[in-house]
């Protein structure tokens, strides 16, 4: 198995493949990427048989912007018959996995992929037990094994392969689900919530996302963002010259200023969060958190970079190493993590982290 399949938004095959291109070969790694637009899935075929497996070992998935998961895989699988379909899949990975502790029978995030599901929920009782048998898989569930997909890209077509639990997304198909909660103002509160998913561990929220937390959120109108905050009982700062939603306004837990997020300076010293989802040039918004940042005016940042229509990885790799120079000539130590999620469509979302100053400043990192 010399692949790697990266699932991705469909529409962003092309930033992608650059994207994987650009990571294995710094790793040594040498290959080329097959894509089809709007398919909704990249592959990236190793030259050498071992790297794609060694890609999926040593790549960092989290540091993937494009990519909603990450996983080896065989050749394509064609045609299955009708009257045996498990065999064929099982025989793929007999002797290239052993015990995992996971099936996944998948398909791309595409309309036409959509019709498959139920068929694939019904092969996946047949296959697990097919895989167990095989002792392919374990015979109880385990999430420290890997992970058996089975990818299907069209009826009677597959791809197979595996990925490491420790390295890829645990969510069915790269995609948290989450549920539109019918008290929030707008959709986007979605966007918030799947990145605190994405990029807090689930074993830090109590101390990362507390309750009593001050927060800012700049172009806040009309409260999608600022709903996530007040729902994880946060004391929010919003900041927009239209309307908050009332309901929001209510609870007692926001403060509402009428004013330009550009210009806004925090009323209080122990700003936590700053959150930001304006609709601005990619470089300006950039710009703006990186200020706050290096000023000490909050300690985590999470905020969506609008996308241009070209060369769209390049502007968001530009934009990350920008605030990470910034970062670092303040002697400020940090994480920077950006992910394209599920509920964003022709932006990224972005999560940096100050870790500690060399430079005597918040309380909270001393």
């Amino acid at each position: 198995m010399n692949k790697l399949a990266l699932y991705c938004r469909p529409g962003f095959e092309k930033e992608c493949a650059a994207e994987i291109t650009e990571k294995a070969a710094a790793r040594e790694v040498f290959g080329f990427a097959r894509v089809k637009e709007n398919s909704g899935y990249v592959l990236f075929e190793c030259y050498q048989p071992e790297e794609a497996d060694k890609l999926a070992r040593e790549l960092p998935f989290r540091e993937l912007i494009f990519a909603r998961q990450m996983l080896v895989v065989g050749e394509l699988l064609k045609d299955l018959p009708v009257d045996d379909r498990v065999s064929p899949i099982v025989g793929m990975l007999v002797g290239v996995v052993q015990g995992a502790g996971e099936l996944r029978v998948e398909v791309p995030d595409t309309n036409d992929a959509k019709e498959l599901t139920k068929f694939c929920r019904k092969l996946t009782v047949p296959l697990r037990a097919g895989m167990r048998e095989q002792n392919v898989m374990a015979q109880r569930e385990n999430p420290h094994r890997p992970v058996v997909h089975v990818f299907f890209i069209a009826p009677g077509c597959c791809y197979v392969g595996y990925s490491y639990s420790n390295n890829n997304s645990p969510f069915y198909m790269g995609i948290p689900r989450l549920k539109f909660p019918s008290d929030a103002p707008s959709r986007s509160t979605l966007k918030l919530e799947e990145a605190f998913h994405v990029f807090i561990p689930a074993d830090e929220w109590d101390e990362r996302l507390a309750s009593g937390m001050h927060a800012v959120d700049l172009g806040a109108c009309p409260g999608g963002w600022t709903y996530q905050l007040v729902q994880r009982s946060m004391m929010v700062h919003a900041v927009d010259n239209g309307p908050m939603a009332p309901s929001l306004m209510e609870t007692g837990q926001v403060t509402h200023y009428k004013a330009d997020g550009f210009r806004f300076e925090p009323p209080r010293n122990n700003i936590y969060w700053l959150v930001c989802d304006m609709v601005e040039k990619p470089a300006k918004v950039a710009q703006l958190m990186t200020d706050w940042l290096v000023k000490g005016w909050c300690r985590e940042a999470i905020f969506n970079l609008k996308l241009p229509m070209k060369k769209r990885y390049e502007e968001v790799s530009q934009n990350l190493q920008a605030i990470k120079e910034q970062l670092d000539e303040n002697g400020i130590n940090s994480e920077i993590h950006a992910k394209q999620l599920y509920h964003d469509r022709e932006e990224v979302t972005v999560h940096v982290r100050r870790m500690w100053s060399a430079v005597p400043g918040r309380r909270d990192e001393r």
